[in-house]
This record gives C-alpha cells, sequence and structure tokens, in this order.
C-alpha cells in the first residue's frame, strides 16, 4: 500500500468515524425533535403538500424556475444513483443485515436535516443577474450566516466532489453495465454517455428537469415492481428477514463476525451517502423551485428522503435478503444484485440490474452537474459555468476508462468535508427553520 493510499483511507476514516456521524445524528435529532417530531406527527399535511399536489391543477411555473416536483426528481436523480443499489449491496457485505435498521434510523432522522436544508435553502436564495436562483447552502452560509468564507469553502467543496461521486463513479459503473449486458467497450460508453448529458446540461436547470421528471419516476416504479415480485416469489422468508435485521443491528458480536458497531459503521454512512442529508447538495436545486413558502419545500426535503433510503434503500435490501443471494463473505455488488434478479428472472435479471444502473446513474450525472455548476458560478459567476461543463463532459469519458479506486476514496473525503461547512449553517440557523416551520403551521393548522 502506497503512502498517498494510506493517507487517503486514514483521512476517510477519520472524516466519516464516530464523532461524525454522530453530528449526522445529532442534527436530524435536534430538527426532528425541536420541531415536535413534525416528519411522523404532521404525515398527512406533508404527504398533502407535496404528492398530493401532484392531482392537483399547478400554476405555470415562474421563468428561471422549475415546479416542486421537477425540484423533488432533480434531487432524487442526484441521489438515486449506484449507491442504491451497488451501495446498499456492499453494505450488507461489510455490516451485515443490521445495516439497514441503522439506515432506516439515519433516514427517519435525516428527513428533517433535509427539511432544514430546504428552508433555508429557499429563505436566504436570491436572483442572478441572468435571472437564475442562487441557494443552497452557499446562501444560507453567505446570507444567513454571514460567512463568505463558509460559503466559498462549500462551494469548492461541491464543484469538486461533483467530478467524483457525481461524475466518474457513476460513469465508471455505467461504463460495466454496458460492457457486461451489451459488451460495448469502454471508451465508446464514455462517448455515447458524455453526448447524451451534454445535450441535458447544456439546456440548464430547466432541461435538467424535464429529463429528470421522466426517467425517475418511470424507473423508480419499475425498480420497485421487480423487486416486489422477487420478494413475493420468497414471502416465505421475509418474516425471518425481518427478524435477522433487528437482531443483528444490536448484537454486539454475530456469529459471522457482524454485530452492532459494524452495522452501525456501515448502515449510517449508507443511509447518508444515499440521501445526502446533512451533505446540503439537494437544497442546491430545490433553491430552483417556483415556491412562496420555504416550509413547503422543506416538506418536499422529507419526502425526498423517504423515497430514497426509507422506500428505495429498504426494498432493495429485502429483495437481496429475501432471494438468499446474500451470504456472509458472498458476492457483494454488481454480482449480488444480478444473482438476486435472476433467481426469479433468469439472465434477464441480470441485464435489468445492467439497465437500471445505467438509467440511474445517467440521472446522477445530469443531477450532479447542476450542483457543480452552481458552485461554479458562486464562485466565478456565468462565465466559469460554461467551462465547468465541458470539464465535466470530458470527465464522463475518463471516468468510464479509467480504474476509479482512487477516485471512489477522495469521493467519500470531499463529501465528508462537505458536511462540515453545511451543518455548521444548519445548526446555527436552526432557530429559523424551526420559526418558519411554526409559523407555516400556524396557517395550515
Amino acid at each position: 500500500m502506497s503512502i498517498l493510499t494510506s493517507i487517503q483511507e486514514s483521512l476517510g476514516a477519520f472524516i466519516w468515524g464516530p464523532p461524525m456521524l454522530a453530528v449526522f445524528l445529532f442534527t436530524g435529532a435536534l430538527f426532528t425533535f425541536r420541531s415536535g417530531l413534525f416528519s411522523f406527527r404532521r404525515l398527512p399535511l406533508w404527504l398533502n403538500v407535496t404528492f398530493g399536489s401532484l392531482f392537483r391543477k399547478q400554476p405555470k411555473t415562474e421563468e428561471g424556475s422549475i415546479s416542486q416536483w421537477q425540484a423533488l426528481t432533480s434531487a432524487l436523480a442526484a441521489c438515486l444513483g449506484t449507491g442504491n443499489i451497488v451501495g446498499v449491496a456492499t453494505a450488507l457485505q461489510l455490516g451485515g443485515p443490521g445495516t439497514v435498521l441503522w439506515m432506516w434510523v439515519s433516514a427517519a432522522l435525516g428527513m428533517m436535516t433535509c427539511c432544514a436544508e430546504n428552508i433555508l435553502g429557499i429563505k436566504y436564495r436570491w436572483r442572478t443577474k441572468e435571472g437564475a436562483w442562487m441557494g443552497g447552502p452557499m446562501a444560507y452560509l453567505e446570507r444567513g450566516l454571514k460567512s463568505k468564507s463558509l460559503a466559498g469553502i462549500y462551494a469548492v467543496l461541491l464543484s469538486l466532489a461533483s467530478f467524483g461521486i457525481g461524475n466518474m463513479t457513476q460513469a465508471n459503473a455505467i461504463a460495466g453495465a454496458a460492457r457486461q449486458s451489451l459488451r460495448l467497450p469502454a471508451l465508446a460508453t464514455g462517448l455515447i454517455m458524455a453526448a447524451l448529458v451534454a445535450l441535458v446540461i447544456f439546456g440548464g436547470v430547466t432541461r435538467i428537469a424535464k429529463v429528470t421528471e421522466k426517467i425517475i419516476p418511470a424507473m423508480t416504479i419499475i425498480f420497485l415492481i421487480a423487486c416486489g415480485i422477487v420478494i413475493a416469489k420468497h414471502r416465505g422468508r421475509l418474516p425471518g428477514v425481518l427478524a435477522l435485521i433487528l437482531t443483528e443491528a444490536f448484537k454486539i458480536k454475530s456469529v459471522a463476525g457482524f454485530g452492532m458497531f459494524k452495522a452501525m459503521r456501515f448502515g449510517i454512512p449508507r443511509g447518508v451517502f444515499s440521501n445526502e442529508a446533512g451533505l446540503g447538495s439537494s437544497a442546491v436545486i430545490h433553491a430552483a423551485a417556483d415556491v412562496e413558502e420555504p416550509a413547503v419545500q422543506g416538506m418536499w426535503g422529507i419526502a425526498e428522503v423517504f423515497i430514497d433510503t426509507l422506500l428505495m434503500c429498504t426494498v432493495t435490501a429485502l429483495t437481496f435478503l429475501c432471494a438468499g443471494a446474500w451470504k456472509p463473505s458472498g458476492p457483494t455488488g454488481v454480482e449480488l444484485a444480478g444473482l438476486s434478479f435472476s433467481g426469479v428472472f433468469g439472465a434477464w435479471g441480470t441485464h435489468f440490474i445492467s439497465f437500471s444502473i445505467i438509467l440511474f446513474a445517467f440521472a446522477t450525472l445530469t443531477g450532479w452537474s447542476f450542483y457543480g455548476e452552481q458552485g461554479v458560478r458562486y464562485l466565478f459567476g456565468e462565465k466559469g459555468a460554461n467551462a465547468y461543463r465541458i470539464y465535466f463532459i470530458a470527465a464522463i469519458v475518463l471516468g468510464c476508462t479509467l480504474r476509479l479506486e482512487t477516485v471512489w476514496g477522495v469521493s467519500d473525503i470531499l463529501n465528508g468535508l462537505m458536511a462540515i461547512p453545511n451543518l455548521i449553517g444548519v445548526l446555527a440557523l436552526s432557530g429559523v427553520v424551526i420559526r418558519e416551520m411554526r409559523r407555516y403551521e400556524n396557517l395550515r393548522p
């Protein structure tokens, strides 16, 4: 192991160690309890405000904005990537079935963290001279916390992270899936993906939103149906699987060598990586929504975490466990996912996983491109945004053709570093969040 790799792994372990995980949980618990358990107590309200609005006629979206539904699907596009399939498989392999329960805990508390980020992102956003919205952590760190330095640091980290977890790692997963199912060379995959992503991102946030609002709902429904078929096929195993999740989550050490601490170590970060609550990234695109009440977009944040982790990650994990494909020291990643589906769908199960990874990762590329672009736009203005898009497209080709062990490690570090300025701002402005929520609740008793 090289000195550079050793430093990288040590830094990653420190950043994502117990102190940082405790801060994530504390932040979620703070907003959950200070809001009077809003995400649970007002479940009918936020369901009505979010999903219920889809059945009501909506006014025309203001120019330079996207609809609230488009903001949700774009944010989901950025986080419903390979992590919801490969990431869940990896978490099970490293931490055992108990990781699922700690993912639930992370998400149950993270719903209110994401809600708080969206509220602040809307409250402190502003229009640029080009008429677009600038919001998210850059806005509330600069205008709420009055710290341009922290806002600048966050923008730099966000821009850099977009080339790792939001680009090269996703492109690499696409190349692997295309090679497995289509026998397509990595370079050809990279060039095709680069061209397709360019067609989307050069159209700005409105085109990104139009693409993601079509891909994400369709792929989510298809994926959930396929998982449901696998679980139904092995429904006799479901009670035992649920019991295994609960017992493994609290065992000090299991026979297989997992236990509570490993389950927490890999379950909580998996939840954070999956829904990005605490990183502040999804608030960047939610800030482009056509909405006046900050609390309303906050509730869309609750819905985002619910769909991403409590629904998608849970169903994925149950599929792997019920199918009987998961075993200690057994297959992981794409192989585990393929085995879980091929047991029911035959060879088509592997192709389905490859197809799902390609589409979800493509959507992640488009969503994260906007995050990074907004970071660059905050630092350098519109002139920097056009240059960023070109570099982002080039990185897709590199991601498809290179080995990315180092990129994965650096991406984890950048994500963890992003959380530091963001959580400082969110915690310092917690009183603002609670006031906004109480004001809105008084309007909607």
